[in-house]
Parts: C-alpha cells; sequence; structure tokens
C-alpha cells in the first residue's frame, strides 16, 4: 500500500507544478490595466512670436579715411576711447610720387622763369613811363603781365609743397592730418603705425583708419524667414536677448522690415532692425549676438492647456474629459491663440475639468 502511495504523490506534485507554471504564465502575458494621469486647465499668458537672430550693432558707424596715401607716422587713438568731431586721430607721412614731384618741380622752375622776365620788362616798361615814351595804358598791361607771372609762380611753388607734404603752403586744413569727422566710440583702428594706407578717391574706397560709432544709438538687425515675414509689421514689439548677458532682456520696437529678400542656403530671408530701449547700468558692446521675439499677437491670463492634450479630427478639436474613474469622453472646445506649447481655450471646459493625459505625453 504505501509503495503505491508515493508513485501518486510524485504524479499530483509534477501535474501541480506544470498546472501552476501554466497559470503564472498566463497571469504573466495578460496586459495591465493602464492607468492614465490627469491634469486640469491653468491661467497662463500666451505669446506668439517669431524669433529673428542677428546682432546689436550702431545705428551709424563712420570709417574714416585719409585723403592721402602715405605711411602712418602717429596715431593718436585707441579703440575704446570717446572722441569729438574734428579731434586729430593719426598723421600720415607722404611718400611723393616720382612723376608727380618731378612735373611739380619743373612748373616751379618754368614759373620761375616766367616771372623773372616779366619782372625785367616791368622794369624796363618803368623807364620809359618815367620818360615819357609810355603811355600809363600801356604800363598797366606790362604791370599786369607781371603780376600774372607771380602768381603763377606762387601757385606752383604751393603745388609743389602739397605734392611733398600733403597741404597747400596757405591752406589752413592739412591733408596729411586725419581728422574724425563725427563724435562717438572709437571701436576699432585697423591700421598700425608704420603701415601704408591709400587715399579714397573714384576708383579705390581707401584703407580705414578708425571706424567711429554713437554707442548711445544701438539697433537690432536680424534676418526672418520668409515664411515669417508676412506676420510682421512696424511698430511690432520685441524682445531682445542678448548672449553675452545671461538673463537680461531688452525691450524694443521694429522699425524697418526689408522690402527684398536675399537667398540663404536655399532660403529666402528678409532683413529686419528694431530700435532698443538701453538700460544705463548696461554697457553693451558693437556686434554682439543676439535673438529677438517679435511679439506677433498677446494675451494675458486666460484659460489655457497643453498642445499635447488637444486631438483633431478635421477642423474640430476635441479633448478627453474624465467623467469617473480612469473613465473618459471626448469633448469638443474651442481654441484660440496658441505659441506652440500651449493653447488658449475659449469654451467647452473649465478650470475644475479633469483632462486625460495620453500615454507619453509630457507636460
Amino acid at each position: 500500500m504505501p509503495r503505491r502511495i508515493v508513485p501518486l504523490l510524485v504524479t499530483v506534485l509534477v501535474l501541480g507544478a506544470f498546472g501552476y507554471t501554466l497559470y503564472f504564465l498566463y497571469e504573466r502575458s495578460k496586459p495591465k490595466p493602464t492607468v492614465f494621469e490627469t491634469t486640469t486647465p491653468r491661467r497662463l499668458d500666451i505669446v506668439k512670436k517669431t524669433v529673428a537672430p542677428g546682432a546689436i550693432v550702431p545705428r551709424r558707424e563712420v570709417a574714416i579715411k585719409p585723403r592721402v596715401s602715405g605711411v602712418i607716422q602717429k596715431l593718436h587713438v585707441e579703440p575704446g576711447e570717446y572722441v569729438e568731431a574734428k579731434q586729430l586721430l593719426a598723421k600720415i607721412r607722404i611718400i611723393p610720387d616720382a612723376v608727380r614731384l618731378n612735373n611739380a618741380e619743373a612748373a616751379v622752375r618754368a614759373a620761375r622763369i616766367s616771372q623773372e622776365n616779366a619782372a625785367k620788362e616791368l622794369e624796363r616798361r618803368q623807364k620809359l613811363l618815367e620818360q615819357g615814351l609810355l603811355s600809363q595804358v600801356e604800363f598797366s598791361e606790362y604791370q599786369l603781365a607781371a603780376d600774372l607771372r607771380k602768381q603763377e609762380l606762387e601757385t606752383a611753388r604751393s603745388n609743389l609743397h602739397l605734392v611733398r607734404e600733403g597741404a597747400s603752403r596757405r591752406a589752413d586744413a592739412v591733408s596729411n592730418m586725419i581728422h574724425s569727422t563725427v563724435a562717438g566710440m572709437v571701436l576699432e583702428v585697423p591700421v598700425k603705425e608704420g603701415g601704408s594706407v591709400i587715399e579714397a578717391n573714384n576708383f579705390n574706397e581707401g584703407t580705414t583708419i578708425a571706424s567711429i560709432a554713437d554707442m548711445n544709438d544701438l539697433v537690432f538687425e536680424g534676418k526672418v524667414d520668409e515664411s515669417e515675414v508676412g506676420k510682421l509689421k512696424e511698430g511690432m514689439k520685441v524682445s531682445i536677448a542678448i548672449g553675452a548677458l545671461e538673463d537680461r532682456r531688452f525691450p524694443g520696437v521694429l522699425e524697418y522690415i526689408a522690402p527684398k529678400g536675399v537667398p540663404n542656403e536655399g532660403t529666402i530671408q528678409f532683413e529686419v532692425r528694431a530700435r532698443i530701449e538701453l538700460k544705463k547700468d548696461v554697457f553693451i558692446r558693437a556686434n554682439y549676438s543676439a535673438n529677438a521675439d517679435i511679439i506677433l499677437e498677446r494675451k494675458d491670463h486666460v484659460l489655457a492647456i497643453p498642445e499635447g492634450l488637444v486631438e483633431y479630427e478635421g477642423d474640430r478639436a476635441f479633448v478627453e474629459v474624465e467623467v469617473g474613474p480612469q473613465a473618459f469622453e471626448k469633448r469638443p472646445v474651442k481654441l484660440g491663440l496658441s505659441d506652440g506649447i500651449d493653447v488658449e481655450v475659449a469654451s467647452g471646459i473649465d478650470e475644475q475639468t479633469k483632462l486625460k493625459v495620453p500615454a507619453g505625453t509630457k507636460l
């Protein structure tokens, strides 16, 4: 009898273990019920904007060019200094052109010969006038000729001095002395003492001696894509963030939108410019990189929900509202302004409505 019980017990144990294994696998394979999170609408400020990358630049930056070619003999300013209009910036040592110098010296020699001959002829005519052999009218003609030859000699000497020194002998202005044409801060001095410079003329823009700008009148210059430019208009408010000044924003007003776009890496971009309202406690340097948030539309303290909670069927928008524990139903809502993250809800739900958060949606 006991010998029969042992095999029976073994069989029962094996069958029980097999049955338990099947039950365990079945339970593991059953999908667990999904528990959805819920949220409620909030009161938010919704701002629809477009971002324009760009830089902070002076409204007017003047490049000072020389009027003569030569070598920088002395620089009187450095970047960062404030200068007044007509203040001396640099002195240029003239390196005269050999051909021009030779022609000027030859003109002086020729004018001197003419003047000496005219003076001798006038002296002879003076003696004839005193002897009564020449009328006063005829003498006046020789007097005039002598005066003209004297003036020609003076002009030739002045031209020679101009070729050698860069200035006329009687001129108040000296062309080899470079003065500022405006008041402001010196932004850069791209030349060094001893360096050669070229004069500005009809065929050459000339070497820049210094760049000067009014740093109290700065503007933002940036570019926007053609898909956004149609939404902009002059007078819109902007909020400007400067990369070098963390957590600081400066208000401004859009004052210019380019009428013509420029191709850039396969897209068309339009230049925009905005006036900045500066703060006295902050010094802003030229060419700081910046981003301008151009405010297209704004609504303050409106009922809003995250965009991820909205479902669309054609032109209609729906949200899933909790009607019982983990029980939801679709409810149509009327939406308003959206900033791409949150959207205004004009009607359909209130602040107490619990909304289903779809799986995988991060709020």
